[in-house]
């Protein structure tokens, strides 16, 4: 009855998960064809999936050529960043291998056995790491919107803004992935930040050190929320309804994570992951700038919620949502069109369960009399 409790009270994720797995995701993702590709792209998407889970289904939404164009950049980006991120190559040998990572593209054959299984990182410049990993993807494809003119050209031209959209996936990524990094013995978070915790970023996943470990990922988080007001001014810009929803998706994803994440010790306990039927009503609700801005809206309140008075960041959180606030109620209150849905939903539901549970509860005593009346 618990999990069935659970359900009753996100009435919207089951309903969205019900419609997207009969098909209703295809209004916001179309399905790739893959019958009609070449044998090299089927490869090509074959790779995305196999090393992407958040970004594969968005890329394969776009529109025509822009996909097999986004498909292929993704895949070299993701193999420059894993030799990037290697630290146990050397910079002799990682420095030219970067260099000339263009001339690999035309070997079929290439490969690169040295590396080792673990690799280690501490931070020093967190901006400069998250631009250079994420932000100039984010700036890249600006420019290829551009050019391909979907979409106007100053969303190219802007690249803080265009930088800003990938580094706030970045670090959302790093604060949520910290138990995990600690397990294969990679560190992302910044110095600059967790010395003022502890003496090594490994100390913060001790038990004894879970109230400052939340602090120190608490001040992160508030760091990243300072990059959504550049990402709504940017998807404010956006035409193209596939590109505005590559684009958003991922944010909006990134923000959830965010909340899931605030001031909760489970990131240093284990995996902290939005629910799937969440992870599908966000897809399917992201579609325009204003649901986009509601939905920043409700995360950022949840998190304002959780602000423990006592924490050192405190202040600079109740700030920058304060701040978010102001952007998404700039046009007015937003109310959402699907406000009293999830209370009819959950009548329903709840009787349903009821009658169920009332329906089960008869046909067991039904067949208690049988067997009495048959001994």
């Amino acid at each position: 009855m618990e999990r069935v409790g659970n359900w009753l009270g996100r009435p919207r994720e089951i309903y969205n998960l019900l419609r997207f797995r009969m098909g209703g995701g295809t209004t916001v993702m179309s399905q790739l064809d893959k019958d009609v590709l070449s044998d090299s792209l089927k490869t090509c998407y074959r790779y995305l999936n196999q090393t992407s889970r958040s970004f594969a289904p968005v890329i394969q939404a776009l529109d025509g050529e822009l996909r097999h164009a986004v498909c292929i950049f993704y895949l070299i980006l993701r193999a420059l960043d894993t030799i990037e991120d290697d630290m146990t190559i050397s910079l002799e040998t990682k420095i030219p291998m970067l260099q000339n990572f263009h001339s690999c593209l035309y070997q079929p054959d290439w490969r690169y056995m040295e590396s080792k299984e673990k690799c280690k990182q501490v931070l020093e410049d967190f901006p400069t790491y998250c631009h250079y990993v994420v932000g100039l993807v984010g700036i890249s494809l600006s420019h290829l919107f551009s050019v391909l003119e979907l979409e106007d050209p100053i969303v190219g031209q802007d690249i803080d803004l265009a930088n800003s959209l990938g580094v706030f996936i970045e670090k959302t990524i790093i604060i949520r992935d910290y138990l995990e990094d600690q397990l294969a013995g990679r560190e992302f978070w910044p110095r600059e930040v967790w010395s003022r915790y502890a003496k090594k970023l490994s100390d913060l996943a001790k038990p004894e050190n879970i109230d400052v470990a939340v602090q120190c990922m608490n001040e992160l988080i508030t760091n990243a929320l300072h990059h959504i007001p550049d990402v709504l001014t940017y998807l404010s810009r956006l035409k193209n309804q596939s590109v505005f929803n590559f684009c958003a998706i991922p944010q909006v994803m990134a923000v959830a994570t965010l909340a899931a994440c605030y001031n909760n010790k489970q990131v240093f306990r284990g995996v902290v992951k939005i629910r799937k039927g969440q992870a599908v009503t966000l897809m399917m609700n992201a579609t325009n700038i204003q649901a986009v801005k509601t939905i920043m809206y409700q995360y950022v309140e949840e998190i304002y919620r959780k602000i423990p008075s006592r924490d050192p960041s405190s202040n600079k959180t109740r700030q920058i949502i304060l701040s978010i606030r102001t952007i998404c109620f700039r046009n007015g209150i937003m109310v959402s069109r699907n406000y009293y849905f999830p209370i009819y939903l959950s009548c329903a539901m709840l009787l349903a369960a009821l009658s169920w549970k009332y329906l089960s509860a008869m046909s067991e005593a039904l067949e208690e009399d049988l067997r009495t009346n048959k001994n």
